[in-house]
């Protein structure tokens, strides 16, 4: 058995410009922030990011890090648009390939399974066929003959990942009432990430199977990151930062990241929203 515990900045040493990066949670939900964040201090850029996106893909947007976004959508859950996403898209920072959700979904099952592409009803009679004039339509060979969509598999340099817990092999589970994709992110990648709440020596006897969504045949390293989600949700260790998110959505970015992310470690970044929190109490 290998220990295949890490830093974020071993993992970000990892990772190349021209990339093609899957980003696993969902929304506002359970996101590798602090991995996101890691790849902001380095002079990674030109990236293709692979998300059902959130503020990880706001962050990159902003910082201009992104070259093509393959995402069904970019929220905050509770703010529907993100408003950093959007801004970049309005000013054409970078190329958009927008997928229906669950075609989103068969993409990744494509890449886990290495197949170039998995045929689907969704998308069909749809804008998806007209604003992605590259997919294609396949015909089944049975007596049926009917029509899908052809979708490509979303394939991936690297994923990362955010889960409650991990072992130092790289099994990872999740607590929370989703797995928003995650195993599928890992599996559809070449190299995959896990940053965790926090590391434990073994997940004991009473576990409960079905929440060890990530297996470490698919895992390249494993991260030990307390908080290392926020300002997403990642429960049940904690809720999303509501008061955080909404001050990032309404700062400008150049005031956000010069307060928030010019440090030099997650560590300056969780200093930093400790300092805001006393700041807003006082």
């Amino acid at each position: 058995m290998t220990d295949k515990t890490m830093t974020v900045d071993e993992v970000v040493g990892r990772l190349r410009s021209g990339m093609t990066i899957g980003i696993g949670g969902w929304g506002s939900r359970r996101k590798p922030m602090a991995l996101v964040r890691a790849l902001l201090r380095s002079e990674i850029t030109d990236l293709t990011v692979i998300s059902y996106g959130g503020p990880d893909v706001g962050l990159l947007a902003a910082a201009g890090r992104i070259r093509r976004l393959v995402a069904p959508f970019a929220t905050l859950d509770s703010i529907p648009l993100e408003p950093h996403f959007r801004a970049a898209r309005e000013r054409g920072a970078f190329a958009l390939t927008e997928l229906d959700e669950a075609m989103f979904m068969w993409g990744l099952h494509a890449a886990a399974n290495r197949l170039p592409f998995l045929p689907v009803r969704a998308g069909l009679g749809s804008d998806v066929m007209r604003v992605n004039p590259g997919l294609r339509t396949v015909t089944s060979p049975y007596e049926d003959g009917e029509e899908f969509v052809a979708v490509p598999a979303l394939r991936m340099d690297a994923a990362l990942v955010h889960l409650n817990r991990a072992d130092r092999l790289g099994n990872g589970q999740y607590l929370g009432p989703d797995p928003y994709f995650d195993d599928l992110f890992c599996e559809a990648a070449d190299t995959a990430y896990v940053s965790c709440e926090r590391l434990v020596d073994d997940f004991g006897p009473d576990t409960v199977p079905q929440t060890l969504l990530v297996s470490r045949h698919s895992v390249t390293g494993v991260v030990e990151t307390p908080n290392g989600a926020h300002f997403t949700s990642c429960v049940p260790d904690h809720d999303r930062d509501e008061p955080f998110q909404k001050l990032y959505a309404t700062t400008p970015w150049p005031e956000f990241a010069a307060r928030f992310l010019s440090g030099k470690s997650e560590d300056d970044y969780q200093a930093a929203v400790r300092a805001w929190r006393e700041e807003e109490a006082r």
